[in-house]
């Protein structure tokens, strides 16, 4: 597996996980110290920050299920896929993300936004 795909995976593992330590050694391995993660309710830089806002999220929706919803879509260092956000087989939120690795594959920058994008034609 290409290590920019397995540090996605590692960062959606984040996301399904409530262990601290388990959390912490994901995002240390798959994220850059720096990593930028803007979505329409976040904007934050780095690990720390990143692991306290998945924190708050899990908190407000417990028991969420966090997947990628399609295949990975890379060029050039951005890779972009779309995601769901599950409970109970129920679809709560759906989105995509734009994410910047750096050549060795680790995490520099996510760009997320919600819903998907409605298409005029």
């Amino acid at each position: 597996m290409a290590a920019y795909m397995d540090n996605l995976e590692k960062m959606m593992a984040v996301w399904n996980t409530s262990d601290a330590a388990e959390q912490r050694a994901l995002v240390d391995v798959a994220m850059e110290h720096n990593v930028h993660f803007v979505d329409p309710n976040h904007n934050i830089i780095g690990r720390d920050a990143f692991l306290k806002m998945a924190a708050l999220v899990q908190s407000q929706i417990p028991g969420a299920v966090y997947s990628r919803a399609s295949t990975v879509d890379m060029q050039n260092n951005f890779c972009r896929y779309h995601w769901a956000i599950q409970m109970d087989d129920k679809l709560l939120m759906a989105g995509f993300d734009v994410t910047e690795v750096n050549d060795s594959g680790k995490i520099v920058k996510v760009i997320g936004f919600f819903q998907e994008l409605e298409r005029t034609a």
